[in-house]
């Protein structure tokens, strides 16, 4: 949710911050969960770009009134789509240019929309050696921000008001559900699962944060690896990413994200990608094992228009392998994060940051992606 500012250069780019917030939210049950259970899903998707125009427009106020970013200065991003809507958002609310550095996996669609709201579209034409298409981003940044004297990269891994952007959704959770259990969130760079978990777990301290990331992912502790699925995990470190807030993590496979997605279309007329499909698999299962009076929210990131061509096509999915059959009723359990290499979907109690773990340094960290391919859709944003 976001207010109008005095400093906007006018009131209908003012009123465009006020489309965001206020989502709306949906009880999911069958098939997902058992009959007179389900769990809360907050439909992120109803913002104009989805989830990550809350930390695409705070993350430009606060640059703007630290002086950090100056009037009509160049925004330049990393992004594999979502915070590049975001970021469009905010650099026609607040009249900043906007370049986003992708990669070959940006679906077209998505590329051409960035495109009509004014952004321009770098594209990273090899991985880097070491950190896959995602390192390849960054340093593409880094490049045009030499171009351009003055310009501001938001940095979303590391930026603190990427956590921050989120007090509102996690203020509109706790006005409209009263109170919450759990909470089940997919993450990427960490900052809407670390934002809303920490005001969420002041107002209720017993609250347990859920996460879900897809195989492949480092983000906890597993090996980097090609991921076909955009819109979570990531083959770096981000530093957002709230280890200590974790009571449990899931790792979910495409082909499973993708009969979760199916199943709650056409059940709940709800759609989304990658990330809903994942999240909506995971609270299904909470809300059929835990007691039924757990009251469990979960955060659906986005909507389904991205996903047309990939989630929702039969041939696409047939090419992959992602229609052949349901998956397992319960996940797998392993004690340790690294305790094997995941392929399907899995659970861990036990969460810790595996850069503290491995007494290495704190800052974003890059993996071994040699085996990385142009399948590795890298990151959220």
């Amino acid at each position: 949710m976001h207010s109008p500012t005095t400093d906007l250069n006018s009131p209908a780019r003012s009123a465009l911050s006020g489309l965001v917030g206020n989502t709306p939210l949906l009880h999911v049950s069958e098939p997902l969960a058992s009959a007179g259970r389900g769990f809360w899903a907050k439909l992120e998707g109803f913002n104009p770009g989805g989830i990550k125009d809350r930390p695409g427009l705070h993350m430009v106020e606060r640059a703007r009134a630290r002086g950090d970013l100056r009037p009509g200065a160049r925004i330049i991003e990393s992004t594999s789509g979502t915070l590049g809507l975001g970021l469009a958002l905010a650099g026609m609310v607040y009249g900043h240019p906007v370049t986003l550095v992708t990669d070959p996996g940006l679906e077209m669609s998505m590329t051409r929309l960035l495109t009509a709201y004014g952004a321009q579209v770098n594209l990273v034409s090899e991985p880097h050696p070491a950190g896959g298409w995602q390192q390849a981003r960054r340093d593409r940044v880094g490049q045009l921000m030499e171009q351009h004297p003055g310009s501001w990269c938001p940095d979303q891994y590391n930026n603190p008001d990427n956590t921050t952007a989120y007090t509102p959704l996690a203020l509109e959770l706790a006005t409209e559900l009263g109170h919450i259990d759990v909470l089940v969130c997919s993450v990427g760079t960490g900052g809407h699962s670390a934002g809303v978990s920490r005001v969420l777990q002041q107002l209720y301290p017993d609250l347990k944060l859920v996460g879900v990331d897809t195989i492949g992912s480092t983000i906890f502790g597993q090996p980097a690896r090609p991921r076909l699925m955009r819109g979570l995990g990531s083959s770096i470190y981000p530093r957002n990413v709230a280890y200590v807030n974790f009571g449990e993590v899931h790792w979910v496979a495409p082909a499973e994200a993708v009969w979760t997605c199916r199943q709650l279309a056409a059940s709940h007329y709800a759609t989304g990608g990658w990330s809903v499909g994942a999240v909506a698999m995971v609270s299904g299962w909470l809300a059929r094992t835990l007691p039924a009076d757990t009251r469990i929210a979960a955060i659906f990131p986005d909507g389904p228009q991205r996903y047309l061509g990939t989630v929702y096509d039969d041939d696409y999915c047939a090419a992959h392998g992602l229609l052949d059959a349901p998956p397992a009723p319960e996940p797998e359990v392993i004690g340790r994060l690294d305790e094997k290499e995941v392929t399907r979907w899995t659970r861990c109690t036990t969460v810790v940051d595996p850069l503290a773990r491995n007494g290495r340094a704190q800052d974003t960290d890059v993996v071994d992606l040699a085996a990385a391919s142009e399948a590795d859709s890298e990151e959220t944003a």
